[in-house]
């Protein structure tokens, strides 16, 4: 049995803490991303792997040493570092003749390789080549993308999902419009992904809305898709699974249009409306016939012999 697969008790409030934060949650926390650099990583790896977590950050793990494995053929040594570091998510670089500039990015389930895809770098043009003004570290990024390839084909279906889980960051209630300064486009186009990173300038208009211009900001990838692992329909349908405590109550009698509209139908018990008040009239006095009618009784009147 593995030393991090047996049951722990805690010694001290401060690990006792530690492992409450490891536990199932309703709401999970904010992802993580573990970077590792494989056992032949050249310089142009090394780069994108610091400019990722660099975008990245907080939310990430950067290792610096670099780690002799291959992830298609052993995923041992991811597990133990996603249990390690407590990352769902990971980057992998490395290089060699047969794949040049190579990166796997992937996620975990429950600490194991759920799906990974594997990229190779064409081009890449990093953070300090580019001289503009950069967002702050943590900025949530607006995620874009572009081309019938990501709706289509079942493999970049998969890297979009993949792609939108790594950079999506911190859940929010609210946004403001301050807020919203950093862009990430990805474009699928002739069997090539172009993953491009901007600066939302807000300019003077004239009026409430602001003139919007975008600014390279950098880092900018020219990736190309090579081997892939994807996970079965029936695993990948249990990790997007709901707690059935998040899932919404149905109610009854409600239906919405098109339009966003609320319709609800209630049910009533049935009116008398002879008991029904109305205005009090002469013309809509009741005779005492009429009463005796309805109270089944005789009239009050004697009948002439």
């Amino acid at each position: 049995m593995d030393a991090l697969d047996r049951v722990v008790k805690p010694k001290t409030k401060r690990a006792k803490r530690f492992l409450e934060k490891r536990e199932p949650k309703l709401k999970e926390n904010t992802k993580n991303a573990m970077l590792i650099k494989g056992g032949n990583a050249n310089l142009t790896v090394t780069e994108v792997l610091k400019d990722i977590y660099a975008v990245k950050k907080p939310f990430a793990v950067l290792y610096k040493k670099k780690n002799i494995t291959r992830p298609f053929e052993d995923q041992t040594s991811l597990e133990f570092f996603s249990k390690k570091s407590d990352c769902s998510l990971f980057l992998f670089g490395s290089h060699n003749k047969k794949r040049p500039n190579n990166l796997i990015i992937g996620r975990m389930f429950d600490y194991h390789v759920l799906d990974m895809i594997e990229l190779g770098v064409e081009k890449f043009v990093s953070l300090k080549d580019v001289k503009n003004s950069k967002c702050p570290e943590g900025t949530k990024p607006m995620l874009i993308f572009a081309g019938d390839m990501f709706d289509v084909n079942e493999e970049y279906r998969r890297l979009k999902s993949l792609l939108i889980d790594f950079f999506r960051g911190p859940s929010v209630p609210s946004i403001r419009l301050a807020g919203l300064e950093y862009v990430l486009h990805f474009t699928a186009l002739d069997g090539k992904i172009y993953m491009r990173s901007y600066k939302v300038l807000l300019k003077k208009s004239g009026c409430k809305i602001p003139r919007i211009e975008l600014e390279e900001m950098g880092p900018s990838l020219d990736l190309v898709m090579r081997r892939t692992h994807l996970a079965s329909d029936d695993l990948y349908k249990l990790s997007l699974k709901q707690p059935k405590a998040l899932k919404p109550k149905k109610k009854k009698n409600i239906s919405h249009d098109v339009f966003g509209t609320t319709y609800g139908r209630i049910h009533m018990q049935k009116q008398d409306l002879s008991k029904l008040q109305t205005r009090k009239m002469k013309g809509l006095k009741k005779r005492p016939a009429e009463k005796s009618a309805e109270d089944g009784g005789v009239s009050p009147k004697k009948s002439k012999s």
